[in-house]
C-alpha cells in the first residue's frame, strides 16, 4: 500500500512538474487603414474561425491565452479581439498584463504557470520574434508580415518551433 501511494505521489508530482506547450499566432487581419484600430471583417471572421481551432473539442487542450495589453485609445487591441471569443468560449479571461514590447513579462506568465492544458499566446507579429527568442530560442524565425493564418508550436523547453501549421480558416486561409 506505501508502494502504491509513493507510485501515486511521484506520478502526480511528473504531471505538476510538466510545463505547458506554447501556440504562438498573430492577430487577425486590420483593417486597410493603419489609423483604424479594430478587426477588419476578415480579422473578425478569423476570431470566429479561432474558436474552432483552439476550442474545447480540439487536441491544443489551452489553459491560458494572453493578448499584448492594449491602450485606452484603442490601439494595439486586434490581439485581445483575436481571442476574446475563444476565451469567451473556453470560460476563460484573456492575460493582458504584459505590454507589447515587454517579452520578459512573457516569459515570467510561461515559466509561473501551473494551471491545466497549454497557453495561447496571441501578438503583433513583429515581437512574435522577441517572445520565443526570451523563451529560449537561439535563431528566432521573424513571423511573417503576410501571414495571419501561421501557429507556431513551442514545447517546452521552448528551445526550438518544432510546427508551423496553418489555422485553417476557410476564405482565409
Amino acid at each position: 500500500m506505501v508502494r502504491l501511494i509513493s507510485i501515486l505521489a511521484l506520478s502526480f508530482a511528473a504531471l505538476a512538474a510538466a510545463k505547458p506547450t506554447v501556440y504562438l499566432i498573430r492577430h487577425g487581419e486590420k483593417p486597410t487603414d493603419d489609423d483604424e484600430t479594430g478587426l477588419s471583417a476578415q480579422g473578425e471572421q478569423r476570431a470566429q474561425c479561432l474558436r474552432g481551432v483552439f476550442g474545447a473539442g480540439s487536441p491544443y487542450n489551452i489553459g491560458h491565452i494572453m493578448a499584448q495589453a492594449y491602450k485606452s485609445d484603442g490601439s494595439r487591441i486586434r490581439p485581445y479581439q483575436t481571442v476574446k471569443p475563444l476565451a469567451d468560449d473556453l470560460g476563460l479571461t484573456v492575460d493582458i498584463q504584459c505590454d507589447r514590447d515587454d517579452a520578459d513579462c512573457v516569459q515570467d506568465v510561461v515559466d509561473d504557470y501551473d494551471g491545466p492544458g497549454n497557453i495561447l499566446i496571441c501578438w503583433e507579429h513583429d515581437a512574435l520574434h522577441d517572445i520565443v527568442k526570451e523563451l529560449g530560442m537561439k535563431n528566432a524565425p521573424d513571423y511573417p508580415d503576410d501571414s495571419f493564418n501561421i501557429i507556431w508550436t513551442d514545447p517546452s523547453p521552448y528551445s526550438s518551433i518544432t510546427s508551423e501549421t496553418s489555422e485553417n480558416c476557410p476564405g482565409l486561409d
